[in-house]
């Protein structure tokens, strides 16, 4: 097959009347589809349960998104073996085939990129711009990953023997299941999917219950692209009842798992352990949590210094694994740094995330919003109250962002992860003082050291211990191909999600030899 150029999908631009209408329409078409009720998908048969819950739109809970069906561990089972079913042809497609699937799938997803958007958008209240960018990496992986299909498919390099013709051959594992998170409902939903499926595997995949909706549009998606039933099954329901039932089954060969630190930990523990019948180690692939630092040093452009803070500390409510919750800055220009940033997070618009001007949208749901205001509770006895601090209004989940000055580099909001608009701003003495709290804690997810001494830069490439490190530029915002994401320590298996070497974590490599005269 003729290989088309990867390039990243560029971003919409919404100062345009024309997109911003599209956009406005696509949302209205969108919520037109509220309220339905949304079946499971086993070896390409719809399925309902028992019992079923509903998704809701985070900035105005009382609207239902969609009804989902309650799985069960029965339900989980059932799903396995029909991957099981499936696997056996699937993994024999050739990698063309399987890079051409792709490529029509990141080919539907750019037809239909406004309703995409708009899903996001309505069912985990991402503003415009957070849901383009999510909905831009969504194809970018689902692209980028047929390109590799084709990279791995292809004759591998290895040293020549002169009496034996060698072979190496990447093949499929089996059959996997796929946990992905709410907060990148496409991106990475879409990422871990399609990797998984270009690699040969078979699959099912259980999202989110805040994100089902999401989930189940891609799932159509590839069902119309012409994946054959049974290679990729969809099944929603709680994740101690479908998700354990999932990980603990031995015909599960691995796990590819995106979420908290605690649920990762329990993933992993739970794989480890042989079950009867099991013929191989789990595979777990995790990427969870972090506390991310941006460090200010005393030789940065402050405004631009400012600039990445709040953009990566308020975009999306700091719902993101790579967020900034921590700026570490130097105390000669802590006061004038600070006074930067109070004033750029008060111009941060908060709201309905279909606002096309709202910056900072709602958190995903009432518990994550109580568990927030938890930690800034704590925050103000930790340390200073700057900024924000409060819930606004009664009706949707919005939280202002929040500022904590004066903090401890070992107090419990300057360790833990919040995963909502909180800021902790900490006083370092120097750049060395400013990597030894950057780097104190149990993550190594992001970073970034704003400077513009190059001797710094190479000192914080040397000692800053991140998985993706970043130079006078946010920490959020990875692109695929560019810089491929996955952090170290608790952060998780620094699997390099958009990268060259993560196709290896869904394959094993077959060696063969055949002597010759």
């Amino acid at each position: 097959m003729e290989r088309r150029e990867f390039r990243n999908e560029p971003f919409s631009d919404f100062s345009k009347p024309e997109v911003r209408e599209k956009m406005r329409q696509a949302i209205a078409q969108v919520e037109a589809e509220f309220g339905r009720e949304y079946s499971m998908v086993i070896g390409g048969k719809r399925v309902r349960a028992a019992g079923q819950f509903m998704s809701h739109d985070p900035s105005d809970p009382e609207r239902v998104v969609g009804l989902f069906q309650k799985g069960t561990s029965e339900t989980a089972v059932r799903a396995i073996e029909a991957a099981w079913e499936a696997f056996p042809d699937w993994s024999r497609r050739s990698a063309e085939h399987r890079a051409e699937f792709c490529f029509r799938v990141a080919d539907m997803m750019r037809e239909r990129r406004f309703e995409l958007n708009a899903w996001v958008i309505l069912e985990v209240g991402k503003s415009w711009v957070e849901a383009d960018a999510d909905l831009a990496e969504a194809i970018d992986l689902v692209e980028f990953y047929g390109h590799e299909t084709l990279r791995y498919g292809g004759e591998q390099p290895v040293t020549k023997a002169p009496t034996e013709d060698n072979e190496l051959r990447y093949i499929p594992l089996g059959v996997g299941a796929v946990i992905p998170p709410w907060n990148f409902p496409f991106a990475i939903m879409a990422g871990m999917t399609s990797s998984t499926i270009a690699a040969g595997n078979a699959a099912v995949l259980k999202p989110s219950s805040d994100a089902p909706a999401c989930a189940k549009v891609f799932c159509d998606i590839l069902e119309e692209a012409g994946l054959p039933p049974g290679v990729l099954n969809f099944i929603t329901g709680p994740g101690s009842d479908v998700g354990e039932a999932l990980v603990a089954h031995p015909r599960t060969r691995f796990i590819t798992f995106t979420g908290s630190k605690e649920v990762g930990l329990r993933i992993n523990e739970m794989a480890a352990r042989h079950q009867p019948g099991q013929v191989w180690i789990k595979r777990v692939i995790a990427e969870m949590g972090g506390k991310n630092a941006i460090i200010v040093d005393d030789e940065a452009d402050l405004e631009l210094a400012a600039q990445g803070v709040v953009v990566s500390a308020f975009g999306y409510s700091g719902q993101k694994c790579s967020a900034c919750s921590r700026a570490v800055v130097v105390n000669s220009v802590y006061d004038d740094f600070l006074n930067l940033l109070i004033k750029r997070t008060k111009a941060v618009k908060v709201g309905p995330a279909k606002d096309p001007d709202v910056f900072t949208g709602p958190v995903i749901n009432m518990r994550a919003m109580a568990t927030i205001v938890n930690y800034i509770e704590m925050g103000c006895r930790e340390g200073k109250l700057l900024l924000g601090g409060k819930r606004i209004g009664n009706r949707g989940y919005f939280i202002e962002p929040t500022i904590l000055g004066e903090v401890d580099r070992k107090a419990t909001i300057a360790q833990e992860e919040i995963f909502g608009p909180v800021l902790t701003v900490i006083r370092a003495q120097d750049i060395n003082d400013a990597l030894d709290i950057a780097n104190d804690t149990e993550y190594g997810l992001t970073g970034s050291l704003y400077t513009r001494n190059r001797a710094k830069i190479e000192l914080a490439k040397e000692r800053f211990h991140v998985g993706n490190l970043y130079f006078n530029r946010k920490c959020t915002g990875a692109s695929v191909g560019v810089h491929p994401f996955g952090g170290f320590n608790m952060s998780g298996t620094d699997s390099k999600a958009g990268g060259r070497d993560y196709l290896l974590l869904l394959t094993q490599a077959k060696s063969m030899s055949e002597k010759i005269a």
